[in-house]
């Protein structure tokens, strides 16, 4: 069973990239991004960026599980915060990466027997540290037999941005992971939470990429709209669509179905 955080979200080391011929170099940062060579860049960038928040995400995990010696009950809510904000940064990191390559890259070769109850586990332990602190109670719904036949970290990929910004966005109550069964190998896969709802003032640009900010006062996902656009591209090319439903004062709910037979042992 996988228990450090790196190897759950699976990341990979940086392909080694090809040195460009020598070019004149540009005025500014800008000019960079504009250039022939920009979305190179941003990869680099983003994978920069990653190498030292994954070093942040062990040594917090390591200190909550007093490895190096005993911490109080304080020290472990601090230490959980510092893994939420790490683990938050290391997702749009990877939603820069996923986006350069399309945003629609499966990663299996196929589709895998896995255990629907150890990605919602895994999900929701990774997302426990700040809603703890936010004294919100995160739910599991799962169903029996769990196990199924499809593109696990693809799903675990989409359950996890949703789960994050669900808690991130949520002030008091609940936030619901869910795998409910619509029949001998349909599943439906759903996060809800119990929070203000969408603003309909955003709905019409929720799905779109660096969106420009609006006088909307709350984002479910960040302005950039990276996490969300990113789900939406998983899950279509798992053939399925990403659904919502929002009021205000109830909260919303993500879903979608997925086609994933049961794995025979």
């Amino acid at each position: 069973m996988k228990t450090s955080t790196a190897e759950r979200l699976e990341w990979q080391a940086p392909a080694t990239a090809t040195v460009p011929e020598v070019e004149p170099e540009p005025q500014d940062l800008a000019a960079c991004l504009a250039g022939p060579n920009g979305q190179d860049l941003v990869v680099e960038m983003a994978h920069d960026l990653r190498s030292p928040l994954t070093a942040i995400l062990f040594l917090a995990e390591s200190l909550q599980n007093a490895e190096n010696g005993p911490v109080t009950d304080s020290q472990r809510r601090q230490l959980g915060l510092i893994y939420s904000a790490a683990l938050g940064l290391c997702a749009t990191a990877s939603d820069v990466l996923e986006l350069a390559r399309g945003g629609d890259r499966l990663l299996e070769r196929g589709p895998a027997p896995f255990s629907v109850v150890e990605i919602l586990n895994s999900v929701r332990g990774m997302v426990l540290p700040l809603a703890e602190e936010k004294r919100l109670e995160v739910q599991l719904v799962h169903p029996v037999p769990e196990r199924r036949i499809g593109h696990a970290r693809a799903l675990g990929r989409v359950l996890l941005n949703l789960a994050t910004n669900a808690v991130k966005f949520t002030d008091a109550g609940f936030v619901e992971i869910a795998a409910r069964p619509l029949g001998a190998t349909r599943l439906e896969f759903s996060v809800r939470d119990s929070g203000e709802g969408i603003d309909a003032a955003v709905l019409p640009t929720l799905y779109q990429p660096f969106r420009k900010p609006s006088a909307a006062p709350r984002y479910y996902f960040s302005s950039a709209g990276l996490g969300l656009a990113i789900c939406r591209k998983l899950v279509h090319a798992m053939g399925s669509k990403l659904r919502i439903e929002t009021r205000p004062h109830w909260g919303t709910r993500f879903s979608f179905e997925l086609e994933l037979p049961p794995a025979t042992l």
